[in-house]
């Protein structure tokens, strides 16, 4: 009888094992490049049951531009801009070659991100909003036994104004159509 009742609770928690892999999982992100910028992120991901590869997620987002990056626009490098993105939303899929938060990873990105710009020359400020589509790629890494993960990412991406003025008096900020962000989210999975 006492092998039977043991037998018995070794198949529920075999069973419990093994299907614990199969349910949804959430994970919450940061970007810490966002806070040393002067900003902020925070993401949810949601890996749907059943869903081995795939996670989905929206995001939200802020941060001052480095010189650095307003000068990857050869038309507004060394002309005054100070760029803030000050508020960033984005819906992202992911879809992971190995398993969800483990290895090599594509994803997409849709996003409305409003910045918010002035210039040393003139006075005053502008908004505008502009739409982004982007493709990117990385690798997850998880080295602890643990849920915690890091996840360097890079893409490549297309984004229009789609409301407000780039300009500040009389000078124009000029919106690039191709967009490259590189970056380090680091995550935990519940």
């Amino acid at each position: 009888m006492t092998l039977l009742i043991s037998l018995s609770g070794y198949h529920s928690f075999a069973q419990t094992e093994g299907t614990s892999e199969k349910k949804t999982k959430i994970s919450v992100e940061i970007d810490p490049a966002t806070f040393a910028f002067g900003g902020y992120s925070a993401h949810l991901r949601l890996k749907p049951a059943n869903w081995d590869h795939i996670q989905l997620g929206a995001g939200i987002y802020a941060m001052n531009f480095p010189d650095l990056f307003v000068g990857l626009n050869d038309n507004n490098k060394d002309k005054g801009w100070d760029v803030r993105l000050n508020l960033g939303v984005g819906l992202f899929g992911e879809y992971f070659f190995k398993e969800v938060n483990r290895g090599w990873f594509l994803g997409a990105q849709a996003s409305m991100q409003e910045y918010r710009i002035e210039n040393s020359n003139a006075e005053g400020q502008s908004t505008f909003t502009n739409g982004l589509i982007m493709a990117y790629g990385g690798y997850s890494l998880q080295p602890f036994s643990f849920p915690l993960y890091f996840k360097p990412w890079a893409g490549v991406g297309y984004t229009d104004k789609i409301s407000g003025k780039n300009t500040v008096g009389d000078l124009t900020y000029d919106i690039s159509p191709i967009s490259m962000f590189a970056t380090l989210h680091i995550g935990y999975t519940f």
